[in-house]
């Protein structure tokens, strides 16, 4: 992936995948604790909502992770935003992201490897932007946070995925569906 690339990708990644993703992608939209204060009301205990925007276990919508390039074109349902050597960036056409920002990451080598939460996504188990915590727990007992990391939980359902989420006053601002070998940030 080029320096531009990278600069132009998700910019809050530095500082919260501090244990291997020093390339500067962020995993999601809100770039703030307090976006994720004014998220957490709108999209909290929306259940019947939450099954329309469903992030996993394998992708949201149409959208796979492992799809080419070329098979996640064919869906209709993305638009390619910026260039790179091994990793391109997109969006999806039904949630832009603004123009620093990619809704995902497709890999020459693996397809799409990464999808970012947009406001109203919710994982299969109820988490989105807004989640505290506790309820990250209960949803993903198993949930991890490597020293000086972020939480990642194994993806029910699909062994190859992750998500990754990253917290602000105990709150999810940030989260993402990657596969767990992606190549497009580390």
């Amino acid at each position: 992936m080029t320096n531009t690339a990278v600069r132009l990708g998700r910019s809050a990644m530095v500082t919260a995948l501090a244990v291997g993703v020093a390339l500067g992608v962020s995993l999601g939209g809100a770039t703030s604790a307090s976006a994720a204060e004014s998220t957490a009301e709108s999209t909290a205990g929306s259940a019947s909502a939450s099954a329309a925007v469903r992030l996993g276990p394998y992708g949201y919508g149409a959208v796979k992770l492992g799809m080419t390039a070329k098979q996640a074109q064919r869906t209709g349902k993305i638009v390619k935003k910026l260039g790179g050597e091994g990793c391109t960036g997109w969006d999806l056409k039904a949630h832009p992201t603004p123009k620093d920002r990619v809704g995902l990451f497709i890999s020459k080598k693996l397809g799409v490897a990464a999808i970012f939460a947009f406001k109203g996504a919710r994982t299969p188990e109820g988490v989105g932007i807004g989640s505290t915590m506790k309820q990250l727990k209960k949803a993903y007992p198993h949930i991890e946070t490597p020293a000086g990391g972020f939480p990642v939980a194994a993806v029910p359902g699909n062994r190859k995925a992750a998500y990754y989420f990253l917290l602000s006053h105990g709150k999810v601002y940030e989260m993402a569906l990657t596969l767990k070998n992606q190549d497009c940030f580390n």
